[in-house]
């Protein structure tokens, strides 16, 4: 894999990163949101604030913020030692996203105890989980990883049968 793969992905992995704490310093430290904000954008999303103590889905939410931080560290450095060792710049991009995210998630957990949730896409009575650009990140790392896996790949040194 070349250097153009190895900056991409540092770069999409910068870019994840910086746009959920550019949005997050914005909304929280300079529009002064603290929790509860909402405004109704169209019939199926609503931009509100709403702390999430836990991760994805609120789970583990019964754990202290530093038993969490623990264990989001320990996931990100074993994403990190998947990364150096991708073969794949798809792997590789779809891991810094990942990773981007993640890191945004670890500042949250510094700065406020939980991660703050803007968007919530809902139907009717159904309603989608409440997310962040990190969120979106990590998801869309996630489905590159899922786009690789399914993609075929040249091997070296093996025959046609």
């Amino acid at each position: 894999m070349g250097r153009k793969a190895l900056g991409l992905s540092l770069w999409l992995g910068a870019l994840a990163f910086a746009l959920d704490r550019g949005h997050k310093y914005y909304q929280v430290e300079m529009a002064g949101w603290r929790g509860g904000e909402f405004t109704n954008v169209t019939s199926f999303f609503d931009y509100v604030l709403v702390w999430n103590p836990g991760i994805s889905y609120g789970l583990l939410d019964f754990l202290p913020p530093g038993a969490l931080l623990v264990i989001m560290l320990a996931a990100m450095v074993l994403l990190g030692f998947w990364w150096v060792k991708a073969e794949t710049a798809l792997v590789r991009c779809g891991l810094a996203i990942c990773l981007g995210g993640a890191a945004s998630h670890v500042i949250d957990r510094f700065l406020y105890g939980a991660v703050p949730d803007f968007f919530h896409f809902h139907w009717g009575t159904w309603s989608f989980y409440i997310f962040n650009i990190s969120d979106a990140a990590i998801t869309l790392g996630v489905g590159l990883l899922l786009v690789d896996m399914v993609w075929p790949h040249k091997k070296s040194g093996t025959q046609p049968q």
